[in-house]
């Protein structure tokens, strides 16, 4: 069963909106038993407690994807932002905490946090035996034009698919000022973790404008030494992440704020409609509780006063009878090599194979 999962889960990155692309396997409600993820405050400092099973001294992953969690990476995270900026749990934290499958043991853990730069710090996990699963992501106020942080993981026992990016807020295939401004310096970073994850395979058009010259998106076996480069990659990307929203002035100009909340809404917009991980929510917690928590947690800020609809933002999905056409790429074309080179141009062309 975990191999089907594997299956269906790899398949829908050759066409989706990859940062959200941890829930897409088609797991069993059954495969899931928790390892709960709990929070406190205490004394306005966030302490964060982890039951989980210790890794295996063995350098190869051979037993489960238990044997590896990603708790260590949400506790880095939180704290190193705190060492940046006074962190303070979201209004959201008091709706989603944790969640109980419909199976009744399967648990759903969830953290929101913000911060005066930051409008919402947010994770998804669920862990057990078969898989480690971990949907992290951190948006910044539309006073600040800075990059997504987005850190989507998927882990089994015999194989990991993976998605670490800066998410750009305004395309950078397009707008060459804005990859300047952000991604030179950061070239090399994404260089050097490059070389040690080759790219995953076909990525579509269409998703492709929301990533960044410096995404890792890959697919490796279990291994301890890829754990520790992956833990690695992702401290090395949010400390970056953090050196650019402490350093981004705040915008005063409210055209320009306008503009930045317009491409977070986009952003959103594309990410609540075409996530496929709505299938395996919706599995484990009924279609209900899975639209709140896609579109009110994952994507907040959808609901944000001038929004706009999906086909506003992506008329080419319209079909004839007004409704959306569900399937992830129109343009039909997908990019199997890394469509950047080694400056950070984009030479997409060269990649392009059909979807």
């Amino acid at each position: 069963m975990v191999s089907s999962c594997v299956k269906s889960f790899s398949e829908s990155f050759t066409s989706m909106d990859c940062c959200s692309s941890l829930l897409t396997a088609r797991l069993s409600s059954s495969l899931i038993k928790p390892q709960l993820l709990t929070s406190s405050l205490i004394s306005g400092s966030i302490i964060t407690n982890f039951a989980s099973k210790k890794c295996k001294p063995h350098r190869v992953l051979k037993v489960s994807a238990g044997s590896f969690s990603y708790h260590k990476f949400i506790h880095f995270a939180l704290d190193e932002t705190k060492r940046h900026a006074l962190l303070v749990p979201s209004p959201l934290q008091e709706k989603y905490s944790s969640m109980t499958a419909m199976d009744g043991t399967t648990e759903l853990q969830m953290l929101s946090f913000q911060a005066p730069k930051i409008r919402l710090l947010r994770s998804l996990s669920i862990e057990n035996e078969a898989m480690q699963i971990l949907d992290f992501a951190v948006f910044a106020r539309p006073e600040f034009d800075v990059p997504i942080f987005c850190a989507n993981f998927f882990s089994t026992a015999t194989i990991n698919i993976i998605v670490l990016d800066l998410n750009p807020l305004h395309n950078v295939i397009d707008q060459r000022d804005y990859k300047e401004k952000y991604f030179k310096r950061l070239i090399p970073l994404g260089l050097k973790y490059s070389k040690l994850f080759p790219w995953g395979g076909k990525l579509t058009s269409e998703s492709l404008k929301f990533f960044s010259p410096i995404v890792i998106w890959t697919k490796f076996p279990p291994s301890q030494d890829s754990y520790d480069a992956l833990y690695s990659a992702f401290t090395e990307y949010y400390k970056a992440w953090l050196e650019l929203i402490d350093q981004a002035p705040e915008e005063i100009d409210a055209s320009h704020i306008t503009c930045n909340r317009e491409a977070q809404l986009k952003y959103l917009t594309w990410r609540e409609e075409k996530d496929p991980g709505h299938g395996i929510l919706k599995r484990l917690i009924g279609e209900r509780l899975a639209k709140d928590l896609v579109r009110n947690f994952l994507f907040n800020g959808l609901d944000e006063p001038g929004s706009k609809g999906f086909l506003d933002y992506f008329p080419e999905y319209r079909c004839e009878d007004g409704s959306i056409n569900k399937k992830r790429s129109i343009i039909g074309k997908s990019f199997e090599n890394r469509p950047w080179d080694a400056r950070g141009e984009f030479i997409g062309g060269n990649g392009v194979v059909p979807s």
